[in-house]
This record gives C-alpha cells, sequence and structure tokens, in this order.
C-alpha cells in the first residue's frame, strides 16, 4: 500500500519527525514500511532556478536568430546570456537556470547548464521555456512572469512545488483497518501519544455542511442478496460540471500512483485511499428507471465492463444491476462501460456500499480484477463507514464539479453489525506480552486504539472492538493490538531462558538430505529448485494423475500454472528444456521437492527427489572427444541406475525387490520396492512426453519416495563388523539365457545358494548373437567372489557352492553353461 507524507500530514501533526523516523514507528506497530522515497511535483524541484530580469537584449552579432542579453539575478553581478527565443525583450521577468543547475525537460534527457561560448560569444546561463523546465509542453518561447515577481526568488517558491515521500507498506491481509490514510494516520497517532507524548489528536474531514434539501426525491433502490450486500448507500448529486481535477486533488492522486480522470471520478478514488471506503459513480441518466437493483444474474450472462471487454458472468457475481436487470458493475469489483461518469454527465448516483469479502474475491479471481477497491473490500471494509464516506465524498465532488443535493439519502441496513465485545483478563495482557504493564497503562494505550472498555473489574476487562477491526475477535488479538502500541522493542529480554531440548528424528532428515544432496553434487549433479505450480494440460490424458486426483488453485498472476504439482518430473523436464535453449545440452539434475494429490478429499503432499540425466554420459574434452567420442552416449540408462543404487547403499538400504515398471511417464525402467512400497521408479523418459515439452533427445529420470524412504531407515540399525584377515577368491559364469531373464533373477538365486560365502556378484559380460546362441537367447558372464570370515577358503569349498548355482539356474532359469 501506498502512503503520501504530506496527505498524512494533512490529519495528524508531524512537523517534528524525519520521514525516516515515522517510518520506523510505522513498522514498529505492524505497518511494515518497505521503502521511503522523495518525491517532486517537477523532477529536480527547479533547484537552480531563478527569477531574472533582463536588463538589455540585443541580436547577436554573428547569428541573426540569437539575443544577447544581461540579466539581473539578484546576486549583485549581472549574467550574460545568449538567448534563441524570439519573445525575449528588455524589461521582462524570466527564469534563468544558472551555470551548475540540471533541467529535466518535459521530453528528452536531463540536461546541466554549463558556461560557454555560442558564436563567439560568452553565455551565463540558459532562460528557460516551459518544456525546458518540465512544467508543461509549451516551446513558443520563453516563459514571462508578472512585473511583480521579486528578482532572485527560487522558481520552486514561485511555482509553489510541493516536495513529499511516498511510503510503502507491506500491509498484511488482517490489517482491514490501515488501507487508508486515516486508517494510518490513526494507528500513528496511537503510538505517538504512548510513547512519545504527541496529543494523538487526528483531523477527520468535517461532514457538517452535508443537507439534503426540501422536497429532494426518493431514489429506488432494492437489495436482493443482503449476505452479498449487508449495507448499501446511496445519493443522487445533480448539476454537476465533469471537467479536469485541480492540481492538489492531481498531486495527491499521481504520488500514491492513481491516474487522474476528471473531477468526480478523482473524487471517487481520493476518497477510497483516503478513509478506505470504495465508492461509484453511476450517470444517473444512463440509470434506465431511475432504479438501482443489487442482484444476482444467471450463469452465462453477458456484461460489458469499463475495459471495453465482454464478459461472461457467473451466478456468485453480484451484480449492480438498473431497474430492466441490466448490470452496469461488479458490485466492489469493476464498472460498465456505459454507465460510467463521462463529459455530459450532469447528475450521478454516488453509491458507498459495504460488500461480503468473501463474494468480491471470488468475483475479483474469477474475472482476474485486481482493483483497489476489490483489495479494499477482500480485507474487509467498515460496514457502519458507508453513510459518512458519502457525506464526505458528496460535499468534495460540490466543491469540485459543483451541483448539488437532489435525493434522500438511501440507506438499506437491515441487520446493524454492532462492536464485538472481547472479555480479556489483565493478568493474560502480561503473561502474553511478557511484560507487566499496568491497568491505566492497558486502558490507556485501548481509548488511544478507540477501542472503548464498556466493562472492568480488578480481573478482567471487556473491550468493544470498532467495527473496522474485523480481524480482533478473541483476547490474543486484543493484547496483540495492545502490543503494538505498546512497543515490541519494550519487552525486556529475560535473563534466563528456559527450554525443553528435542529430540531429532533419527535419522535426522535434513542431515541426511544434506549428504545425499553433496553425494549427488560431487557425481557432477546441480541442485534445481522449480516452482510448486503447473500447467494442468500437461495431465490431461494421464491415468497416473487423473483430473479427479489434481488439486486446482485461482493463481491470478499466472493463470496457466493452475495446479500444484503432482509429481517433480515435468518441472525437471522444464528445466531440461530451459537448458537446451540455452546450449547446455549435457545436464545432470536434482530436486528436493514435494508433490501434491487429492486423495478421497483431503490434500495429500509427499516429499520426493528427482533425478534428472540426459546428453552424452561424458563433458567433452580432449580425452573423451577423441577417444571415445562413439561410445559417449552409450548407456546413460545404466548410468543413472548406478547412481540410483549407490545412493540406496549410502543411506544403508539392501534387500529391495526388482520389478519392471510399468508407468506411463517411462518407456522403460525399474521400480525398487519392499512389498508394496515403492522406494524408487527410473527409466528412460517417454519420447512423447519430452517431445511434447520441447525437450531434445533423450531424458533419463529417478523418483525416489523420499518420506518412504527416511520412514524405512528408522527401522534400520546399523551394524559393524572387523575387516575378514582371510583371503577371497572368485569364480565366473557364463550363461545362456532367455532374454526375458534378469540380472537381479541370477543374483537372487546366488544370495540365496551362497548367502554364507559369496560377497559380491557382478555382471561383467553381455552377449547377444541368434545365430549363435539361438533366437531370443542371451549370455551373462557374472563373476562371484567369495570369502569366509572364519578360515581360508579350499577348492572343494567353492566348487560346492558353484555347483549348486548351476543346478539352480538349469532348473528355475533354464540357463545352458557355456564351457
Amino acid at each position: 500500500m501506498t502512503i503520501s507524507l504530506n496527505w498524512l500530514k494533512s490529519y495528524l501533526e508531524l512537523k517534528d519527525l524525519s520521514p525516516e523516523k515515522i517510518a520506523e514507528i510505522l513498522t514498529d506497530i505492524g505497518l511494515e514500511v518497505e521503502s521511503v522515497e522523495r518525491t517532486e511535483s517537477v523532477p529536480g524541484g527547479l533547484a537552480g532556478v531563478v527569477v531574472g530580469l533582463v536588463k538589455t537584449c540585443q541580436k547577436h552579432p554573428n547569428a541573426d536568430k540569437l539575443s544577447l542579453t544581461t540579466v539581473d539575478v539578484g546576486t549583485g553581478t549581472d549574467l550574460h546570456i545568449v538567448c534563441g527565443a524570439p519573445n525575449v525583450a528588455t524589461g521582462q521577468k524570466v527564469l534563468v537556470a544558472t551555470v551548475g543547475t540540471t533541467l529535466h525537460p518535459t521530453e528528452g534527457e536531463p540536461l546541466t547548464i554549463k558556461k560557454g561560448n555560442i558564436r563567439g560569444e560568452v553565455s551565463e546561463g540558459m532562460i528557460c521555456a516551459e518544456d525546458e523546465l518540465g512544467i508543461g509542453t509549451s516551446h513558443a518561447g520563453i516563459l514571462v512572469l508578472p512585473t511583480e515577481t521579486p528578482i532572485g526568488q527560487a522558481a520552486s517558491t514561485y511555482f509553489q512545488l510541493e516536495e513529499d515521500h511516498v511510503i510503502e507498506i507491506g500491509l498484511t491481509p488482517n490489517r482491514s483497518d490501515a488501507t487508508n490514510h486515516l486508517g494510518v494516520a490513526e494507528d500513528l497517532a496511537a503510538a505517538l501519544k504512548i510513547n512519545y507524548g504527541h496529543s494523538g489528536v487526528v483531523s477527520k474531514p468535517d461532514v457538517s455542511g452535508f443537507s439534503i434539501p426540501a422536497g429532494a426525491i426518493s431514489p429506488k433502490v432494492a437489495v436482493e442478496n443482503y449476505e452479498a450486500c449487508p449495507r448499501y448507500s446511496g445519493v443522487v448529486i445533480e448539476g454537476l460540471s465533469i471537467k479536469e481535477s485541480p492540481d492538489w486533488l492531481k498531486r495527491r492522486l499521481q504520488t500514491i500512483g492513481v491516474r487522474s480522470i476528471n473531477n468526480v471520478v478523482d473524487a471517487t478514488n481520493f476518497i477510497l485511499h483516503e478513509l478506505g471506503q470504495p465508492l461509484h459513480a453511476f450517470d444517473w441518466a444512463k440509470v434506465a428507471g431511475q432504479e438501482i437493483i443489487v442482484k444476482t444474474l444467471p450463469t452465462g450472462s453477458k456484461f460489458r465492463s469499463l475495459d471495453e471487454i465482454e464478459r461472461s458472468l457467473d451466478e456468485g457475481d453480484l451484480m449492480i444491476c438498473d431497474g430492466q436487470s441490466q448490470p452496469m458493475c461488479i458490485g466492489g469489483v469493476f464498472g460498465g462501460l456505459n454507465s460510467g461518469v463521462s463529459d455530459s454527465t450532469t447528475a450521478i448516483f454516488l453509491e458507498s456500499a459495504h460488500f461480503n469479502s468473501k463474494w468480491i474475491r471470488r468475483s475479483s479471481v474469477r474475472h482476474n480484477l485486481r482493483t483497489d477497491a476489490a483489495k479494499v473490500f477482500e480485507k474487509g471494509s467498515d460496514p457502519n463507514n458507508t453513510v459518512y464516506a458519502l457525506q464526505r465524498a458528496a460535499l468534495l465532488i460540490i466543491e469540485l464539479a459543483g451541483g448539488r443535493i437532489a435525493s434522500q439519502v438511501v440507506d438499506l441496513y437491515p441487520q446493524v453489525v454492532e462492536k464485538q465485545q472481547v472479555q480479556v483478563k489483565y493478568a493474560y495482557v502480561n503473561m502474553l506480552i511478557g511484560a507487566n504493564l499496568s491497568k491505566s497503562e492497558v486502558h490507556d494505550i485501548l481509548a488511544a486504539l478507540n477501542m472503548d472498555i464498556v466493562a472492568k473489574d480488578d480481573s478482567t476487562f471487556t473491550v468493544a472492538v470498532p467495527t473496522n477491526k474485523n480481524d480482533v475477535t478473541r483476547p490474543a488479538d486484543v493484547v496483540e493490538e495492545i502490543l503494538r502500541i505498546y512497543g515490541f522493542n519494550r519487552v525486556e529480554i529475560p535473563a534466563q531462558l528456559s527450554f525443553t531440548p528435542g529430540v531429532a528424528p533419527q535419522p535426522e532428515p535434513a542431515a541426511m538430505r544434506q549428504a545425499i544432496g553433496d553425494y549427488l553434487a560431487a557425481a557432477g549433479f546441480n541442485e534445481m529448485m522449480a516452482i510448486s505450480l503447473s500447467d494442468s494440460k500437461h495431465y490431461e490424458k494421464s491415468v497416473s494423475n487423473p483430473n479427479e486426483s489434481l488439486v486446482f488453485i485461482n493463481n491470478t498472476s499466472n493463470a496457466q500454472l493452475d495446479i500444484m504439482r503432482p509429481d517433480l518430473l515435468i518441472n525437471g523436464l522444464e528445466a531440461v528444456v530451459h537448458n537446451q535453449n540455452r546450449q547446455q545440452a549435457r545436464l545432470r539434475l536434482f530436486e528436493f521437492g514435494k508433490s501434491y494429490r487429492l486423495n478421497n478429499g483431503e490434500i495429500e503432499e509427499k516429499e520426493k527427489l528427482s533425478l534428472i540425466i540426459c546428453g552424452d554420459r561424458w563433458p567433452k574434452n580432449w580425452v573423451t572427444g577423441a577417444n571415445v567420442s562413439s561410445k559417449n552416449g552409450k548407456s546413460p540408462y545404466y548410468n543413472l541406475k548406478s547412481y540410483v543404487q549407490n545412493l540406496l547403499s549410502r543411506m544403508g538400504f539392501e534387500g529391495y525387490q526388482e520389478s519392471s515398471l510399468d508407468h506411463e511417464q517411462f518407456t522403460y525402467g525399474l521400480r525398487y520396492h519392499r512389498g508394496q512400497q515403492t522406494l524408487v521408479e527410473f527409466g528412460r523418459v517417454n519420447g512423447q512426453l519430452a517431445k511434447n515439452l520441447g525437450v531434445r533427445g533423450e531424458v533419463f529420470a529417478a523418483i525416489f519416495e523420499w518420506e518412504t524412504l527416511l520412514k524405512s531407515l528408522r527401522k534400520h540399525a546399523d551394524s559393524y563388523q572387523e575387516l575378514n584377515k582371510f583371503p577371497t577368491t572368485s569364480r565366473d559364469l557364463a550363461l545362456i539365457i532367455e532374454n526375458s531373464v534378469k540380472f537381479s533373477d541370477i543374483a537372487s538365486i546366488a544370495r540365496k545358494v551362497g548367502k554364507k560365502l559369496i560377497k559380491e556378484i557382478s555382471l561383467f559380460d553381455v552377449y547377444e548373437n541368434a545365430a549363435q546362441l539361438g533366437e531370443g537367447k542371451i549370455s551373462y558372464a557374472v563373476s562371484y567372489l567369495f570369502e569366509d570370515a572364519e578360515k581360508t577358503l579350499e577348492d572343494k569349498d567353492v566348487d560346492k557352492v558353484m555347483n549348486q548355482l548351476i543346478s539352480e539356474y538349469e532348473t528355475k532359469l533354464g540357463a545352458i553353461i557355456r564351457k
């Protein structure tokens, strides 16, 4: 939210406080200041520009269109200035930019005035036109001032330029009371009164001059949905003259980034930012039947909004309609094209309403209309402020545009919102704050916040909460209000701190994540961090992630990212595309992140770890490029598999099962699991999926169920054993088997047969030749490492196990042993 310091000062005396100090106090009371920026109504503030008297003026001897002048600027020494303006003449009062002055013209770059020589004549300044000063667009000639203007007067004084400071406040959603200048002034006044001896007086705009003439009409207004519109107020103003706003109003609005439109619309915007009450002005002549109806319309009804877009309405959109039920405005959100104020408007119906924040939020998001009015209503406007704001706005409009009040004030308010009463214990205040506040201190702070104490005794008090503080509903909320004004920095840090040490789960998640991240980084991977949002179109035909399992969101900043990501793969592939588009083809990426799915109506979050590899296996250099280029792209799948197995090994996993991967996102791959519990799925990413996202070439990915891995490790006990002092021995086997048999089947049988003696099983050769081996056959060369912790193995011990292995392979796998 943007606040003008000068605007703020019109309600609260702040002359002894610097902008920086004011920002500090605002931050201390919960209105966090993000920036303070000095602004000027004219860039540069016309510093160095003064009023001068042209004492002499004659033609330049070397240039027909130039004049030589001497100018008195009040310094005691006349300046010699070469001027090219056709209207310069002796006796004129002009504006002179002295040497060293930087001008900010209406168009073009800033210009610094230097002493120079123009066609052989010295020039010690510049007599300025209004566009050269940045105060207008005319370049027809120099600006000539009235003859009574004092010589030497600063241009900033002559034009009464206003310097201001723009304060950006990071307003939190719960601060419905501080969406406007007056609300900020009242909060600031409370802090100044309690902590700085300030009077705490806030000057609210006076509306005592508002009156209704005799014989005023009673406009027809009906509200059909009081849930969406609990209060609706309005008044008719006639005899208006629509024109440009005065400079003071334009400056106020422009300082906070609001564009000036005309005097009536500017007045409504001014009140919005002054009082936090959105208003809307309808051209009364364009309201059919001179009747206002607040209602909803059937889904699909059409409405052409102020931005000339035809919008399809929803039955949940509250509309302000005319007597023929034609929509004129989305209530509290955005006006219509044909019902607003124009240059020909002479009468308006001025609306001041309180709308339900939930209704406004839904319509604002649905139509992607994030207006200032909608933002105020979403936080919760004050239902008891509509008539006061209406009277203030009506008086301002009459001041700016003429006219008169032409109707009674309409005020439909069937269920009056009363101040909520909250009972709080004094002891609870001190316990929650951690300080010892006296009862009188508590009373003073609440009084400064305009929170009336309606009952009290020795131990408790009951406070009536103003209706503009709709977030203050509990004793803790009241204590927060007290603490904000008392001051967080005044709460002393205790000399002793008591705490209960916690026991971290084993394995400690952060430490394990760091260890695995270090391993992957050492292996050449780069960590990526993707946004937890995705585009639902990627899952339109998904079986594993059907539409009913997706978590949809209303993302107003980027409508394409409309779901929480159900997996990490799509984000990984998008990262691949991003890098490939920047000539990074060889990629090794990993990400720790969450996936989101709907399960029986509940959102299910799961921690996962993804690995992505693509491109050459080795970086290209003078070794790999020259000697192994033909093999550089080979076996990336097995490369990924080795990373997966090494990662599981480093985490202490053994004894998991292996199954073929059947998943729409992968062409082929493996699934490691324990029973039905998946540990990791990995393989070659589906080529069509990758192509649809713009990926070039093959991509291989692994998705670890990180939460499952950590839970499994909690049941795992580390064990240690001494190094074996007896020698090892090895044996090799060449097996001809069906090509459907996996190496994991061979290894599993070996572990069962030789579980006491076989320590390692490795595959060191794969051979395929249909002519020699037979159709559908493959040859695996397998090495076995034998070891006994109690003795040196003899050949007969090893042979016994090998014979059992051969028998099992022949029986269970139909293997033929190559001799």
